[in-house]
C-alpha cells in the first residue's frame, strides 16, 4: 500500500460530524428582533448564540432604514442649496460628488456596526458569523465563514433572517443585474437617467433623492396611483410634488422585457393601455417588493411551515409549527417595519417567559421620507370604507399650518378619522413637512385613549408644527356613512 493509499484509509477528523452545542436560545439572523432578544436573555443569564450570515444588526443600520435616511438628507441638502434663492440667499448651484455622499454613509454604517459588536461583547451573547440552516428539531448547522462547521441546538429556536428585494420573473431583468436599494444606497456616480421598477416606498423615496442629486428620473408602475393602497388625496399629493421636482411616472405600466446592463444601458419594452412602446435609461433600479429569506434554512427538517409566498407561518403568538421555534420580523410576514420586529421581539420575549402577549390589534404607525413626508396611524378612509365603519373626517391643508409656511413648506394635507358615534380617533395621515413627527403626537393620544377634543383644546406651542392639530380639530368635521 502506498502512502497515497495509506492516507485515504485513515479517517479524516476534518471531515467528521461536530459535536452538538447546546443553548438556552439560538438565533438565526441579527437583525432588529434577534438582537434585542439575544442582548436581553443573554444579560438575564441565558446561553444566547447568534448566528449571522452577512450584516450584523440586520438590514436597517446596514442597507436599509438608517443608510436610505442618511442618503436622503444629502439629497434635501442639494435641493435646499438649489433653491436657496428663494430663501434670499444667492443661489449656490451645488456640484453632487456621489463619493462624499457613499463614504458619510458608510462612516455611520461602520460606527453602526461597531455600536452592534460592543453590545454583543457586552450582554454575553454569542455572534457567529457564517450560514445557518436546521438538520433537525430545534438544531442548525451553521457553514462558518471561516470554514469550519458548527451544530448548535436550542431550548428555544428564533429565526429572523429578514427579506431581500423581489426580483421579477421578468425576461431579461435578472441578466440586466439591475440595481436593489442595497446597490443604490452605494453608488459613487450620479446616474445619468434612473428608471424605478416600483412606486412604494423605496421607490419613491430613493427616486426622488436621485433626482436631487441630478438624475433624470423615470418611475414606472403596474398600479394607477402610487401607493396604490392609500387614499387617493395621499397618492395625489405626492405625486404632484415629485412631478413638480421633475420626476416623471409611468403609471398603469407593465414590463414586457428588459435588455442592457444597468449601470451603462438599459432598454425596457413596456405596455400601456394595449400600447407597446421602449423605455431608455442608463440605470435600473427594482423596487417592487420583498421576498423572505428562507428558501435556504432546511425549514422542512424542524417541521416548520411556510405560507403560500414563502414566509414562516406563525400564530399570533409568533410560534411557528413546530414547537420551540419561533419568528420574528419580515420572515414572519409582520409588517415591515423596524419598529414592528422590534415589538416582535417584546412579544417573543414575554412568551418565553411564560406570558401570553399577542401580535393581533397592535399599532402600525408607518412613515415614508420623501418630501413631504408620509405618515400615518390607525385606519385610512379606504380601510374604514372596506370595513363598513362609519368615521367623522377632519382635514386642513398644510397650509393653514402657520409653522410650515415660515418653513416654505406648504404642501400636503392633515386629515383625522374620528369615530361617528364618540369622540376617539381611529386614523391620522399626514402628508407634510416632518408629518412622522406630528403623527407620533396624535399616536400618543390614540394610546391614551383620549378623544379628539383633547388636542383641540390643549395649549400647543406656537408657532410649531404640532400646533396644527389645534385647527384641524377645530374643523367642522364631515360624516361617512357606514
Amino acid at each position: 500500500m502506498d502512502q497515497q493509499q495509506i492516507a485515504r484509509s485513515i479517517p479524516d477528523a476534518s471531515a467528521q460530524t461536530p459535536a452538538v452545542e447546546d443553548y438556552d436560545l439560538v438565533i438565526i439572523g441579527s437583525g432588529e428582533g434577534s438582537k434585542y432578544l439575544a442582548w436581553t436573555l443573554s444579560k438575564q443569564g441565558l446561553r444566547v448564540v447568534v448566528v449571522e450570515r452577512q450584516y450584523i444588526g440586520g438590514s436597517c443600520p446596514n442597507i436599509a432604514c438608517l443608510p436610505s435616511k442618511n442618503i436622503i438628507h444629502s439629497a434635501g441638502t442639494a435641493a435646499l442649496f438649489r433653491h436657496s434663492e428663494y430663501l434670499g440667499v444667492p443661489e449656490l448651484k451645488p456640484t453632487i460628488d456621489m463619493t462624499g455622499v457613499r463614504d458619510r454613509k458608510r462612516d455611520m454604517v461602520t460606527s453602526l456596526v461597531a455600536l452592534h459588536i460592543d453590545n454583543f461583547k457586552k450582554s454575553g451573547a454569542e455572534l457567529v458569523l457564517g450560514n445557518g440552516q436546521f438538520i433537525g428539531a430545534r438544531t442548525v448547522e451553521v457553514a462558518l465563514n471561516d470554514g469550519t462547521v458548527r451544530i448548535l441546538r436550542g431550548v428555544n429556536v428564533v429565526i429572523g433572517t429578514g427579506t431581500r428585494a423581489t426580483i421579477a420573473p421578468l425576461p431579461g431583468l435578472a441578466e440586466s443585474k439591475p440595481l436593489t436599494h442595497i446597490e443604490a444606497l452605494d453608488l459613487g456616480e450620479v446616474p445619468d437617467h434612473l428608471i424605478v421598477l416600483g412606486a412604494g416606498y423605496v421607490g419613491l423615496e430613493l427616486a426622488q433623492a436621485m433626482r436631487r442629486f441630478g438624475s433624470d428620473v423615470t418611475v414606472i408602475s403596474r398600479n394607477a396611483k402610487l401607493l396604490h393602497n392609500e387614499d387617493d388625496d395621499v397618492a395625489e399629493s405626492l405625486r404632484l410634488a415629485l412631478e413638480a421636482e421633475g420626476v416623471h411616472f409611468e403609471m398603469s405600466t407593465d414590463v414586457k422585457s428588459v435588455s442592457g446592463q444597468s449601470g451603462e444601458f438599459v432598454r425596457l419594452l413596456v405596455s400601456r393601455e394595449g400600447v407597446e412602446c421602449s423605455l431608455r435609461g442608463s440605470h435600473l433600479l427594482v423596487a417592487v417588493g420583498r421576498s423572505p429569506n428562507t428558501d435556504e434554512l432546511g425549514l422542512d427538517l424542524a417541521g416548520v411551515e411556510t405560507t403560500q409566498s414563502g414566509f414562516v407561518k406563525v400564530n399570533e403568538y409568533l410560534e411557528t409549527t413546530a414547537t420551540g421555534v419561533w419568528a420574528v420580523g419580515d420572515v414572519a410576514g409582520s409588517p415591515q417595519f423596524t419598529h414592528i420586529a422590534f415589538d416582535d421581539f417584546r412579544i417573543v420575549r414575554d412568551n418565553l417567559a411564560g406570558k401570553r402577549r399577542l401580535t393581533t390589534g397592535r399599532q402600525v404607525p408607518f412613515c415614508l421620507f420623501t418630501s413631504p413626508e408620509f405618515a400615518r396611524i390607525g385606519l385610512s378612509e379606504t380601510e374604514a370604507r372596506s370595513s363598513s365603519i362609519a368615521y367623522r373626517v377632519f382635514k386642513i391643508p398644510m397650509s393653514a399650518n402657520l409653522r410650515a409656511r415660515t418653513l416654505s413648506e406648504t404642501q400636503g394635507f392633515l386629515k383625522a378619522l374620528v369615530a361617528a358615534d364618540s369622540d376617539q380617533i381611529i386614523g391620522f395621515t399626514a402628508v407634510g413637512v416632518n408629518a412622522g413627527e406630528i403623527m407620533g403626537a396624535v399616536q400618543i393620544a390614540m394610546i391614551a385613549g383620549l378623544p379628539y377634543t383633547a388636542l383641540r383644546d390643549a395649549i400647543l406651542t406656537h408657532p410649531t408644527l404640532l400646533e396644527g392639530l389645534i385647527p384641524l380639530f377645530s374643523t367642522v368635521p364631515t360624516l361617512r356613512a357606514a
